[in-house]
């Protein structure tokens, strides 16, 4: 038996694991040998993570809003102007 919400996170990663097959395994293909596979899913995760447009975020990569994020969350009264 599952703890609460281990079902959103299987659906999250399913359709991750979909997206990545369409993306990259069956577009990309057909695979010599293993090491493209790796090499090709390295790169995609480096896109996925890094340089993707998402557009309920603004347009701006995942790991650019992280980082606002976590700088916010070391100045929290330069973030309100109260410095």
């Amino acid at each position: 038996m599952g703890s609460v919400g281990d079902s959103y996170d299987n659906a999250l990663a399913e359709t991750i694991n979909g997206l990545y097959k369409t993306e990259v395994i069956r577009r990309s293909g057909p695979w010599r040998n293993i090491e493209e596979v790796e090499f090709a899913t390295l790169e995609w995760v480096d896109w996925f993570n890094n340089r993707r447009l998402l557009e309920p975020i603004g347009n701006i990569p995942p790991v650019e809003l992280e980082a606002g994020y976590y700088q916010q969350q070391e100045s929290p009264a330069t973030a309100v102007g109260l410095t």
